[in-house]
């Protein structure tokens, strides 16, 4: 199987992602569900060396919690730790983390990099 190339925006998030032919084609024609198998997305996931979380992240933020928070926790960072590493104020942090502002994109960034993750892991 030929590996899915990604291509990156200006600010290095991904913004496309290129994929063999048949593979389009099955995902055009509503076969998503056959397109790879469990162990095949597995394997790819291991090979791309990305990190990956403990289910307990994971249904955190599946559950409706803040994925910043559910993140920084993980770290083991306090809100001021990160609030510092990112340069914000702590009160926009908590504000942030408890969905009562949304964060600018320039802030969002910030966090994702001392959290090591996606902005899109965040949003």
């Amino acid at each position: 199987m030929a590996k899915t190339q990604v291509i990156f925006d200006d600010v290095g998030q991904p913004a496309y992602a290129v994929i063999p032919w048949r593979e389009y084609e099955r995902l055009a024609n509503g076969d998503a569900d056959e397109l790879l198998s469990d162990e095949e997305l597995y394997d790819l996931a291991k090979s791309e060396g990305d990190e990956s979380f403990p289910i307990e992240v994971v249904d955190r933020i599946v559950a409706g919690e803040g994925p910043i928070g559910v993140y920084r926790s993980y770290r083991g960072m306090t809100q001021q730790e990160l609030a510092a590493n990112a340069g914000i104020n702590p009160v926009y942090l908590s504000q942030i983390e408890t969905g009562k502002r949304s964060g600018s994109t320039k802030t969002l960034a910030a966090i994702s990099r001392v959290l090591n993750v996606t902005v899109d892991d965040l949003i």
